[in-house]
């Protein structure tokens, strides 16, 4: 009796082991699948193929990541970034202008995208993609004009400060000026938009006259530069 209450426990066991076996079979299998509808419907970030250090300009080239165009789209990507954390303080001090640095964000991926273009291998319709006006550069001699009227003159050099606003748009007003000249090597070369080489031009002063401008909306002075004698 006791040898057949123990076979029918190990049998019941040895039954339970094997749905549990399937049932863990069919989760795995939907798993599976589940993940493969996800890959088709949300691609994959990682791509693999600039992995021996080429990637592909919008034309189609494949150029080595040091190429001038990557240089000069990283430094428009970081400037982004730089506006991106200057908008962020200006939010914290509840500044009005935070839509013009939203809408400066949008317009570098503009820039970007003409960069990404090279004249060189661009087809015309690439080109009309692609194509900046001097539009945008006009809209920001417009807000410089606005904001440089409510501010005093500048009877000094001054340094970056006047708070977390200001002083970060400082930063992205450098940032500005260095991806302004790496640009201006592509528009020597004719492989850029001169018009992208004007609104940066004109986005540095913007961002100069708009850090002016934080300092005094938040009533926070500015840093005046002093000769330090030896």
């Amino acid at each position: 009796m006791a040898a057949t209450v123990a076979r029918l426990l190990l049998w019941r066991a040895v039954r339970g082991l094997g749905q549990s076996r399937r049932l863990y079979s069919d989760s795995a299998a939907e798993g599976s699948s589940q993940t493969e509808a996800a890959a088709k419907k949300f691609p994959r970030i990682y791509t693999k193929t600039g992995d021996k250090g080429f990637s592909s300009t919008y034309t189609g080239e494949r150029r080595p990541k040091d190429d001038l165009v990557f240089e000069a789209l990283g430094a428009t990507d970081e400037l982004s970034s730089a506006i991106g954390l200057a908008r962020e303080f200006c939010l914290d001090a509840n500044l009005q202008f935070v839509s013009e640095l939203e809408k400066i964000q949008c317009m570098l991926q503009d820039v970007g995208s003409n960069i990404a273009t090279p004249l060189s291998s661009a087809r015309e319709s690439h080109k009309v993609r692609t194509s900046f006006s001097a539009d945008p550069a006009q809209e920001l001699e417009q807000w410089i004009d606005k904001y440089s009227a409510q501010l005093p003159p500048l009877t000094n050099f001054i340094l970056p400060s006047g708070g977390k606003a200001s002083a970060s748009l400082h930063v992205a007003r450098a940032v500005c000026r260095r991806a302004e000249r790496i640009t201006f090597k592509l528009l020597q070369k004719e492989e850029a938009d001169p018009n992208i080489g004007k609104y940066l031009n004109r986005l540095s002063d913007y961002l100069f006259t708009l850090a002016r401008y934080a300092a005094k909306a938040e009533g926070r002075p500015e840093t005046k530069y002093t000769r330090m004698e030896p």
